[in-house]
């Protein structure tokens, strides 16, 4: 069966703007590795207080470009991180024959950040119905720490899954560059575990926060005060049918 796909998907960065499409895939059978320092377990309350809190320092000198290469394949499963995402966030995929279970076509999305469901569908008419988004996002973590690290560094912060998640377009350009202070997701219920994934990657890393920063993340989980913090898995490929896929646009599409 031919699926000519007839939608595409830009995905988009929220601290960025338009990220840089990935090449078409080249998976191996490489059985695919966490990738990322390690993540704290416990309350996210309780790691959030161990957060260094620090006044915002100035953006000069950020850009993407800054973060290396979009959806470089960090945990090695042959795959690029764009596809792991949307592999694991999304529902009901298909997947592109002879890619070894990695690029997906089409599948379904219900947007953590406001409960919308989104239709994603491969092809070559721009729709940006689902985007992926760093939950921390480039330019603040550039502001509070990032700027200090080596390239390969913010390159690998940049592609960890644990820092992606598949969102719908109009949430996701809302968020744009915002923390906690500034920004929470509409969708109140997704709240507390948002705020949790933000404090386990700036833990992980070492980013700190500013003071109302933390004092709105504290806010948020003292509605849920035995929120956990995220763990990092990883993504196998498959996951769901693969077809033929007539008329696809040439990589990156």
């Amino acid at each position: 069966m031919a699926l000519v796909a007839v939608v595409a998907l830009v995905l988009i960065g929220t601290s960025y703007g338009r990220d840089t499409e990935a090449p078409t895939p080249t998976p191996s059978a490489t059985t695919p590795s966490v990738a990322g320092p390690p993540v704290a377990r416990g309350k996210a309350a309780s790691a959030l207080e161990e957060l260094t809190v620090k006044g915002r320092a100035p953006r000069t000198g950020y850009s993407r470009e800054q973060f290396g290469r979009a959806w470089r394949d960090l945990d090695r499963n042959g795959c690029d991180q764009r596809n792991d995402v949307l592999r694991r966030d999304l529902r009901d995929i298909t997947l592109k024959a002879g890619t070894r279970g990695c690029l997906v076509l089409t599948g379904t999305l219900t947007s953590p950040y406001s409960g919308e469901v989104v239709d994603f569908v491969r092809g070559t008419t721009t729709s940006r119905a689902v985007q992926i988004d760093h939950v921390v996002a480039l330019s603040d973590a550039w502001q509070k720490g990032a700027q200090q690290w080596t390239r390969e560094k913010r390159e690998q912060f940049a592609n960890d899954v644990l820092e992606l998640r598949a969102t719908d377009m109009h949430t996701n350009a809302s968020k744009g560059s915002g923390d906690a202070a500034t920004w929470l997701p509409p969708r109140a219920a997704f709240r507390c575990g948002y705020v949790a994934r933000q404090i386990a990657v700036k833990q992980a890393y070492g980013l700190w926060v500013t003071a109302a920063e933390r004092d709105a993340m504290r806010r948020v989980l003292g509605r849920c005060p035995d929120q956990g913090l995220p763990r990092r898995y990883a993504v196998p490929l498959g996951g769901g049918p693969e077809i033929e896929a007539a008329g696809l646009a040439g990589p990156g599409h």
